[in-house]
């Protein structure tokens, strides 16, 4: 069973690996990984909206950086 706060590290960690992933400048990776990169990013939840889920559902999701 997944916990509230292994689900959001998980969003968390996968943020900020699209992030390298669409900031790797002339190291992008092979294909379309960079520009999916940034349109996935572009409509990822940030810390703030992790943060409001949590407050509504504590059983779903952590506070972030918890």
């Amino acid at each position: 069973m997944t916990t509230a706060y292994e689900r959001t590290n998980a969003v968390v960690e996968t943020r900020e690996f699209l992030r390298t992933l669409a900031s790797s400048g002339n190291a992008a990776p092979v294909g379309d990984v960079q520009p999916m990169a940034e349109r996935l990013l572009r409509h990822y939840p940030l810390d703030v909206d992790l943060a409001v889920s949590a407050a509504a559902l504590p059983g779903l999701w952590a506070e972030p950086g918890q």
